[in-house]
């Protein structure tokens, strides 16, 4: 996987005058790259175009102008990319209520070690992720995490974890959307 270079970044400014025209393109190539997983788990894969956007965002509304800062955005954003062989995604746990969200992330403590993507081959994969995105008596409603395909095509992505036991197919342009990730 490319990773976004500071050549491919544009300051705040030009960025605001195209921003209608780039959000637009990010929103439609999200369409087959972000996978749901039962009532509350959405799966986003990255690629090089939705980092590039996210530090473009944050160098808008932080009105990021530094050189070291602006560096320092595209290497954190591209840690989502995963390295060779890896599918990287953010995984949003959307739970609107509040009291509701605190019990079910404590429900859910452990669920990153959990989940798994099964390939082609029927191999499950299971997630990498950061340990400081959880705590010791719940999780973050966000996680980055990694998957080792070793080019592998992923058919399917699934928990095992015990409060949350279910496995979704892939439909074909996810399938395809995820393949395209890989020879990036």
């Amino acid at each position: 996987m490319k990773q976004v270079t500071r050549k491919e970044i544009l300051d705040y400014v030009t960025y605001e005058e195209q921003r209608e025209n780039i959000r637009a393109e990010i929103i439609e190539l999200k369409v087959p790259l972000r996978v749901h997983l039962g009532e509350n788990l959405t799966f986003l894969f990255e690629t090089k175009e939705t980092v590039r956007y996210q530090v473009q965002e944050m160098m808008r509304i932080e009105k990021i102008v530094k050189e070291a800062a602006i560096q320092h955005e595209i290497d954190t954003y591209n840690k989502l990319l995963g390295g060779p062989g890896e599918l990287g995604c953010t995984l949003l746990i959307e739970i609107d209520e509040p009291g509701e969200r605190d019990v079910k992330l404590k429900e859910l403590l452990g669920l990153p070690e959990k989940l798994y993507l099964t390939l082609t081959d029927g191999e499950k994969v299971y997630a990498s992720f950061d340990s400081a995105q959880i705590g010791e008596d719940r999780l973050s409603a966000v996680q980055y995490l990694t998957f080792k395909t070793n080019g592998k095509r992923p058919v399917a992505i699934g928990s095992e974890h015990s409060n949350l036991q279910l496995e979704v197919d892939l439909s074909e342009p996810q399938k395809e959307a995820l393949a395209k990730i890989e020879t990036d």
